[in-house]
């Protein structure tokens, strides 16, 4: 008797991304991340609080 080696999904496509496919996303990545803590190093002390302050307001959380 011939066994069959079915998956769940036949023709599910690949996900892994291998060489130079998988460059772009993980230089865009890295550009974010520099890019956020960046943004948060030179920042002053008031403008992160005011954004912390917001995000957690239209969050639903009471800060104060």
């Amino acid at each position: 008797m011939e066994q069959r080696n079915e998956s769940a999904l036949p023709h599910a496509p690949e996900l892994a991304l291998s060489g130079r496919k998988a460059l772009a996303p993980a230089l865009a990545a890295i550009l974010l991340g520099a890019a956020l803590i960046a943004g948060a190093g030179f920042a002053g002390p008031d403008a992160l609080h005011e954004a912390a302050h917001d995000s957690r307001h239209a969050l639903g959380f009471p800060c104060h």
